[in-house]
């Protein structure tokens, strides 16, 4: 072989090789889901503990995955930067607002055992052409976290025994809740949050200037709509009805969530 093919094999569409390789940080990440998780499934230790850490690093990893979806869809239409920002390697580090990707999420889990959606990736939309692709950008990290929600309704649909490991189960049930409000709060037609950029490229240029200028407000706005009561309760209300559809037990989640919170006896 040679130096002109060996070059070609560490090129992917033009862009190095290490760039879609995971990195260490997202590899420990998913080592500690997995070892907390047999550490439940076991009863090794503090039972507590080990659901915290199994429920809080298999949300982080979840949450990887929900921007690298963004990042890899986002290559495939266009944007080769992505790769070059460092966010095909999963690496959390590497996101544009890791305040409002990790921190502030894994917070509103422990406190208010909501999967808040957070910042992310950062795509140059003027590499991307066509409003579908706009819009499908967009829609992969919801997709991702459905995906998720379902995966983890699985065993409780097929009816596994939750009594013979009860903290483990209640540790997946919490999990997959999370999965479910972070799709529903993800898929809400707010400015800047992932519903609300499916729908961008599709309005008209009047409308697409108003929704510029609220987009970076989102947050702000959806911590205002889920504050009010009746909105409040029109969405958890639509969160529990979609869990009971889909066979997500709910005291099982809300043991989790009990669980996760070291400082409450």
């Amino acid at each position: 072989m040679n130096f002109d093919q060996r070059g070609r094999d560490r090129l992917v569409l033009g862009v190095p090789r290490e760039a879609f390789r995971p990195s260490p940080i997202f590899l420990a990440l998913v080592a500690l889901f997995v070892t907390s998780g047999v550490m439940t499934w076991n009863g090794f230790g503090n039972l507590r503990l080990d659901v915290f850490l199994f429920v809080v690093s298999g949300w982080l990893v979840s949450l990887c995955l929900h921007e690298y979806a963004h990042a890899v869809v986002a290559f495939r239409a266009g944007d080769r930067g992505v790769a070059h920002r460092g966010y095909l390697t999963l690496n959390p580090l590497k996101y544009s607002h890791p305040l409002l990707s990790i921190i502030l999420p894994v917070a509103v889990v422990l406190l208010g055992g909501i999967g808040l959606p957070g910042g992310a990736v950062w795509v140059d939309r003027h590499e991307i052409p066509g409003r579908l692709r706009h819009s499908l950008v967009s829609l992969a990290g919801p997709a991702t976290n459905v995906l998720f929600a379902l995966l983890l309704v699985v065993p409780f649909a097929i009816g596994v025994d939750v009594f013979a490991r009860p903290e483990f189960w209640s540790g997946v049930a919490l999990l997959a809740f999370l999965q479910l409000t972070a799709s529903i709060l993800n898929l809400l037609p707010v400015p800047g949050l992932d519903g609300g950029n499916v729908l961008q490229p599709w309005l008209t240029p009047q409308w697409r200037r108003g929704y510029d200028l609220m987009a970076p407000y989102g947050f702000i706005l959806l911590f205002a709509l889920l504050w009010n009561p009746r909105v409040g309760g029109w969405f958890f209300g639509g969160v529990f009805a979609t869990g009971d559809l889909i066979g997500l037990p709910a005291h099982l989640y809300a043991e989790g969530l009990r669980m996760i919170r070291l400082w409450q006896n």
